[in-house]
């Protein structure tokens, strides 16, 4: 997966890799020339006090050095901007298929596991490319070239090399190997991490609420001293590999000099060639070192990769239609005709041959008991879920069969959950319609029944909402939710328990205003409350994923005992009638 990853993002910026390889060949090629002449300045300049030799090899020497100073800069420059752009186009295609992720695929992962995904998981595979430009491309050549220019020095003392350079492998290759597993558990331990602490983020309150902190600090504990021991038994492997080779790296040198020295000795080999040759060793087991950055790297990053592509290679559940058909009318009609949803590897269905029409200017309620699959069933209209069975219509058309955009364009959804976005009351509300004029917002706000605490905030529609509209209470968030989808001013109005967190003054009046001023559009409105949809035209009764029954207020009451049920859980009989 990794090779396949790094071929689809690397291959638009070829030339700056080209760019790279050639100026770290060019760096390389003057590191293994320089101490070549420095053997020449020795053996023909110092020893002999010829001071004209040791200058033009010198100045020679000077030029080489600027030039791969020069070679090092550029090949940095290219290597940085090709591993930053790299990073960038992962994270987006990432990004992106997240987004065009259905509730499925986004429950299969988890949303910490997606965000590890997006950030920590692509920044070890970005790593790995950086490495890869501006240091491991020369090591080949450093490797290579040098034992071809030992070897030119004295062939005498090769033996060491061959010696050396398996012996570093091995440790390194050994090392390697124990790490690998533990960067493996790594990621996955993160990802615990993640969602443990966006869990308890999420629910600091209800923490708070049943005097929970010392359980979840705990919790928090424990997930991070998995992720500590990991790192740790993986960092004990990683602490062994440096002093390994810099032991490695000692000894040779020594051996080298040892060895030479008997060889000077005896005439057979030169001072200014020992130099050269113990320059061209350490550059040898340096390369080797630098390889070994790759090899600590790789493991991480490949797991990583993995990660990444099976983001990238899972499809949506949900996918557009090839050919999008026009919606023969535009009146918002809503049709479920024995609409079926089960979840992967579920026993049973959460709706079950569902049969539900919607007109226009009518409000259809949907009530139930928990579990019954009215959140599911709303979610069916704008195809957060696919049925899996029958099918979903509006204005008579398959929302299979539509384009997402025409589809979202046409349900104003408001949430079980109301979540506002970090910015002001104006960037959130007109997110159902951009291009929304003040007086549109405030007539939203006004529908909403949102527009007096609105104008009592100092800066009115740019008053400031923090992430999640953490700073308005949850009556609040709620109405300016329901304020931004009536901003869109949609054919068809879907409330998922929408005014749970009104009371019920603020309740009836709400539904009076969506009456008097969304006189025309669809209303679909899922509820607990009783009293949010006595006077709805329909009520609908689900029970274990099936419609049981279907009528108003008033004839529920005397034909459905699951409705009375409800209704007497709630309140008297006699109240319920009045």
């Amino acid at each position: 997966m990794l090779r396949h990853l790094l071929a689809q993002f690397l291959r638009p910026y070829r030339t700056l890799i080209v760019g790279v390889i050639v100026f770290q060949a060019g760096q390389s090629i003057a590191s293994l020339a320089l101490p070549s002449l420095n053997a020449q300045i020795i053996d023909e300049g110092v020893t002999k006090g010829d001071t004209g030799t040791i200058l033009r090899i010198g100045m020679l020497m000077l030029t080489i050095t600027l030039v791969q100073i020069v070679c090092s800069i550029v090949a940095v420059w290219f290597g940085a901007r090709a591993a930053m752009a790299f990073g960038r186009d992962v994270r987006l295609a990432v990004f992106e298929r997240v987004g065009a992720f259905s509730e499925r695929e986004v429950s299969r992962f988890g949303a910490p596991s997606l965000i590890t995904r997006t950030t920590n998981d692509v920044q070890q595979v970005q790593m790995l490319v950086l490495m890869t430009c501006t240091m491991i491309v020369s090591t080949p050549i450093l490797s290579i070239g040098g034992v071809i220019f030992a070897l030119r020095q004295d062939v005498g003392l090769s033996w060491i090399v061959v010696v050396a350079v398996p012996v570093l492998l091995l440790g390194v290759g050994l090392v390697i190997s124990r790490m690998s597993p533990q960067f493996q558990r790594m990621q996955v331990r993160i990802d615990g991490v993640n969602r443990v602490l966006r869990e308890q983020l999420t629910g600091i309150r209800v923490i708070r609420a049943f005097v929970r902190e010392p359980v979840e600090t705990e919790r928090f504990a424990e997930a991070n001293r998995s992720v500590t021991e990991t790192a740790v038994r993986a960092g004990r492997w990683f602490a062994v590999m440096f002093p390994f080779v810099m032991l490695v790296l000692n000894v040779s040198s020594v051996a080298v000099i040892w060895f030479g020295a008997s060889r000077i000795d005896d005439g057979t080999l030169q001072v200014g060639a020992l130099v050269a040759f113990l320059s061209y060793l350490v550059q040898i087991l340096m390369a080797v070192m630098l390889a070994t950055f790759l090899a600590v790297i790789l493991p991480r990053a490949n797991v990583s990769a993995g990660r990444i592509g099976e983001v990238l290679g899972t499809e949506s559940t949900v996918v557009p239609p090839a050919v999008p058909k026009p919606l023969a009318a535009a009146d918002g009609t809503v049709e479920l005709r024995g609409a079926t949803f089960a979840y992967p590897g579920a026993e049973h269905p959460v709706l079950q041959a569902v049969d539900l029409t919607a007109r226009p200017g009518e409000t259809v309620a949907i009530i139930g008991s928990t579990g019954a699959g009215k959140t599911t069933l709303v979610n069916l209209l704008p195809r957060l879920f696919d049925a899996t069975g029958g099918a979903v219509l509006i204005d008579g058309t398959d929302v299979r069969d539509l384009d997402p955009e025409v589809l979202w364009s046409r349900i104003g959804l408001v949430p079980q959950r109301a979540f506002l976005f970090s910015g002001t009351v104006a960037s959130n509300l007109r997110y159902g319609d951009p291009k929304a004029s003040d007086d549109e917002l405030w007539a939203a706000l006004a529908t909403a029944q949102a527009d007096d605490f609105v104008r009592a905030m100092p800066e009115g529609l740019d008053a400031p909402i923090a992430q999640g509209g953490t700073n308005v209470s949850g009556g609040q968030r709620q109405r300016l939710a329901i304020a931004r989808a009536l901003v869109k001013r949609p054919p068809i109005l879907v409330f998922d328990d929408a005014f749970s967190a009104l009371d019920t003054g603020t309740d009836a009046r709400l539904r009076a205003a969506l009456d008097r001023d969304f006189t025309d559009a669809t209303r679909i409105v899922v509820a607990q409350r009783i009293s949010t949809i006595v006077g709805a035209d329909r009520i609908v009764v689900l029970e274990g994923g099936r419609v049981v029954a279907t009528g108003t207020h008033d004839e529920l009451l005397e034909s459905s005992p699951e409705y009375t049920e409800i209704v007497t859980s709630q309140l008297a009989i006699e109240e319920a009638s009045a």
